[in-house]
């Protein structure tokens, strides 16, 4: 069965938001991918502690680097980058089945050569925030979610 979302976790480098966008995924069926190097071991006690009991229902695949990710995946599919760094908004997007959602490490974001390949979507903060951005399982699900209500697919 193919995956209404493909969610990709580039470089991620805290084990629990890992584990809670992979709990998002068997919740979802969105196929997770994850692209190396990883901050952590895929064994690490707070990864499965965050996926609970859920690995079994999970949809993983791990990629050696970036452009092994956009083969196996497909280049031909919507790519979307999750940045900070841009200024269209998520709201904005015509999301459609088999889309990709690319996400960067939590401490540096999507990098300017990935995001170059990608189209660049941000998630609205208000401009006096004292914060830089949302945590990495946070603005997955904002994201995640609704490119799945846009796909009809909640119920």
């Amino acid at each position: 069965m193919n995956p209404p979302l493909h969610i990709v976790l580039f470089e991620p480098e805290i084990p629990p938001n890992t584990g809670n966008i992979a709990r998002l995924c068997a919740c979802t069926g969105c196929k997770l991918h994850l692209i190396h190097p990883l901050g952590f071991e895929i064994t690490d006690k707070q990864l499965r502690r965050a996926g609970l009991d859920y690995w079994q229902h999970m949809d993983v695949q791990q990629h050696q680097n970036w452009q092994e990710a956009r083969q196996a995946i497909g280049v031909d599919r919507n790519w979307y980058g999750l940045s900070s760094k841009v200024e269209n908004s998520y709201w904005d997007a015509s999301f459609t089945a088999g889309d990709v959602l690319v996400f960067g490490p939590e401490t540096r974001g999507l990098s300017a050569e990935v995001l170059a390949d990608l189209q660049g979507l941000t998630i609205p903060m208000r401009k006096d925030a004292p914060v830089r951005s949302l945590n990495l399982s946070s603005a997955c699900s904002i994201v995640t979610f609704e490119a799945l209500r846009q796909l009809n697919l909640l119920k």
